[in-house]
């Protein structure tokens, strides 16, 4: 399937998105869709233009329920004609029973009080307050025509909504992507990489997957609106997954919902939860839950075993957030259980710069402050944070995250691959990966880079920040950043690219002329490192990499001091 371009002078672009979204499903899906989405492929295909655009109108607006006279569309002409054929499919209902919330949703305030006015309606009260008034008397759900029997309206139901949601989920992957995807790329708001795309990269490969994925779906979004969680916790661990793509699915759920039982007190259901899941932070939860029980051995046992494993082995920490959770767990579990306490392990303090500044200019941010008193002729300041090493990481390695490995890519609107947090995306493209990083050591990386931000530019990427990466902060970058601490950085990435692209520093300093940098990070008053950062600050000064920490005080001005003066003057 190939992005169509400028389609949108087409009228009818919409309707060519979604029959392309169905020739592509029928190709690459055909023994994965039911007989009732094979029937609907084949019967779409076979209805007028005008049917086929109204439909795909309603498929792609928020329903279920649709007035006729609020789908006016030029193209498509009269609404009652187009919708004839659909409602003959049964795909559309013009007799579906409507309740009076729904009723409200649909109607004006003037026409619902013109149709309810006999009930003495306050004219100036809200709907909600007239909806609270004529529940008790309509309890019965009715079709539209007998709510408003005035000729001249119509409402209509869209029946295949649950069949159009697993056919997203087909072609997307997901469902947090929908339809309008296909207009943003048309009008080239997003933009993407073209990987091809074999059977093999398929992510649901049967039909059962389907009704899996919809199962997790829909407990997720029951568990959010606070439905009652015992059915849905039962109805996750039942699952009986061979899919490695939902069992990764699966067991963030399961997190989730441990989650939520621990913060409520209710440890032992925690317990159970969170040992059923596979989810990177499920074991360090599981040791503060025993702790939190009273199971101090228990609890240094499991963050023990861990730790002492070897960093290659199942059981090993998945993670260097995990390993320090853990290790900041043991002394405390030591203490619980009278034994002698090890000396921790603390990394040398990062190179500390005290700046007092004064706020004489209009409010930004304690970041945007510093980068203003360090800015310098000959030494520019950039606010970069976690965007700078992800963006030139991105770059180098785009070919080994965009390499089009079975079960990655399965759509032409994909940002990254489906994998990029899975524990195996690394060692599944090692190769790759060892082929670009060799590039920081023979020193080809600065062209390549630069070649590859003009081949790229502005495709969905998630490492690269097209929005920060101009061209004059790439030069600095290059010119500045040593192709080791380049390569450091790169290889610590690769061991955790979810927790290892945050918590760089803020700020990056460039002297040109000599080749140097700086990284600070900022902290305003009050304020403290959080673990990511002290992660990475300890990185760094593991790889003599320069960095500095800024704590920021403010100086009083002119106004504080009057103000000041006038209070201890009026104490007086």
């Amino acid at each position: 399937m190939t992005i169509p371009a400028n389609s949108l002078e087409d009228p009818f672009y919409y309707l060519s998105n979604f029959c392309q979204v169905l020739a592509w499903l029928r190709e690459r899906y055909s023994d994965v869709l039911c007989t009732e989405e094979l029937a609907f492929v084949d019967g779409f295909a076979v209805l007028d233009k005008a049917a086929q655009a109204l439909l795909v109108r309603m498929i792609m607006r928020k329903g279920p329920l649709y007035r006729a006279s609020k789908l006016v569309y030029a193209e498509i002409g009269p609404t009652e004609r187009a919708v004839a054929p659909l409602l003959l499919h049964g795909w559309v209902d013009d007799q579906h029973p409507i309740s009076l919330g729904q009723l409200f949703e649909l109607l004006g305030k003037a026409e619902l009080y013109q149709r309810f006015r006999h009930h003495g309606l306050l004219a100036g009260a809200r709907k909600s307050q007239w909806l609270e008034q004529l529940c008790e008397h309509y309890v019965d759900e009715l079709p539209f025509a007998q709510w408003c029997p005035e000729p001249g309206d119509a409402v209509y139901a869209l029946q295949i909504r649950g069949l159009c949601e697993r056919m997203r989920l087909l072609f997307f992957g997901n469902l947090y992507q929908d339809w309008s995807e296909l207009v943003l790329a048309d009008l080239g708001i997003y933009r993407y990489e073209q990987v091809p795309l074999s059977p093999e990269s398929r992510s649901l490969h049967h039909a059962s997957h389907i009704d899996q994925y919809m199962v997790l779906h829909n407990a997720r979004q029951a568990l959010e609106a606070g439905h009652e969680r015992e059915p849905l916790v039962a109805e996750v661990m039942s699952l009986q997954l061979d899919n490695p793509w939902l069992l990764g699915r699966r067991d963030k759920l399961l997190f989730q919902m441990g989650y939520l039982y621990e913060r409520e007190g209710l440890l032992g259901q925690a317990l159970v939860i969170y040992q059923a899941s596979t989810y990177a932070e499920s074991r360090a939860r599981q040791v503060r839950v025993l702790e939190r029980l009273g199971r101090f051995e228990q609890a240094l046992d499991l963050a023990q075993s861990a730790l002492q494993a070897p960093q290659d082995a199942l059981q090993a920490p998945h993670n260097a957030a995990e390993r320090q959770q853990l290790q900041r767990m043991l002394p405390r579990l030591r203490r619980a259980l009278g034994l002698p306490s090890q000396p921790p392990r603390k990394a040398p303090p990062p190179q500390r710069l005290d700046l007092c500044l004064l706020r004489d200019g209009p409010a930004r941010s304690v970041e945007a402050w510093v980068q203003a008193h360090l800015q310098e002729e000959g030494g520019p300041v950039f606010y970069v944070e976690n965007t700078l090493f992800t963006s030139l990481f991105g770059l180098l390695c785009w070919p080994a995250i965009f390499a089009p490995l079975p079960g990655a890519f399965f759509h032409p609107f994909q940002s990254g691959p489906t994998d990029l947090h899975q524990a195996d995306f690394h060692a599944r493209r090692a190769a790759l990966f060892e082929s670009c990083l060799m590039e920081l050591e023979d020193g080809r990386y600065r062209a390549t880079i630069h070649q590859r931000y003009c081949d790229k530019f502005g495709l969905q990427s998630p490492f690269v920040y097209w929005s920060v990466l101009d061209e004059a902060l790439l030069d600095l970058a290059l010119t500045c950043l040593p192709a080791k601490h380049l390569l450091h950085c790169f290889r610590r990435m690769l061991e955790d690219l979810k927790a290892n692209c945050t918590g760089m520093p803020d700020l990056i300093q460039f002297w040109p002329e000599r080749g140097s940098y700086r990284m600070i990070e900022v902290k305003g008053p009050g304020d403290r490192l959080q673990d990511n950062q002290v992660r990475w600050l300890a990185f760094c000064a593991e790889q003599q990499m320069p960095v500095q920490v800024c704590y920021v005080t403010w100086q009083a001005s002119a106004d504080d001091a009057l103000i000041d003066a006038m209070a201890q003057q009026a104490d007086a």
